[in-house]
């Protein structure tokens, strides 16, 4: 895992954020519009079947199902209320070092947390097929 990799850190800025919504399926006259979801901490990450989906970049928490008066703000702090990056009372430009690498430890947990989730769903499927096997063997005896 590359802590400070470029990939890593641009999503920390607005702009960044803001320009993975080419296709969002909502712009004006919505709550959901591209910059409102940059606002809020999403960026765009598409699927074939999800058009709309998407992802905050520090808690990794996904949405879809987007409807045009939905507030980002309040479904992301609904769904992700743990989120460090909705409860910051101050702009990205304007942390200090200190607090950037305060946050971003809060961010390399989140990553942890997902890989670990990840591995632990893979392991319990695993397990799941291995327990079938398992018990085919014992009773065909």
């Amino acid at each position: 895992m590359a802590e400070f990799d470029e990939e890593n850190l641009k999503m920390y800025f607005y702009e960044n954020r803001l320009k993975t919504f080419e296709g969002w399926p909502f712009k004006e006259d919505c709550s959901c519009t591209p910059e409102n979801m940059a606002k809020a901490g999403f960026i765009h990450t598409p699927a074939d079947n999800s058009p709309d989906l998407a992802m905050c970049f520090f808690c990794l928490k996904e949405l879809e199902g987007w409807e045009p008066d939905d507030d980002p703000d309040k479904e992301h702090k609904s769904h992700s209320p743990t989120c460090h990056f909705i409860a910051l009372k101050k702009r990205e430009e304007e942390m200090t070092v200190e607090e950037f690498l305060k946050i971003h430890r809060e961010k390399q947990k989140n990553i942890i947390r997902k890989q670990c989730d990840e591995a632990l769903k893979k392991f319990a499927e695993a397990a799941k097929i291995k327990r079938a096997e398992i018990t085919k063997t014992a009773t065909c005896k």
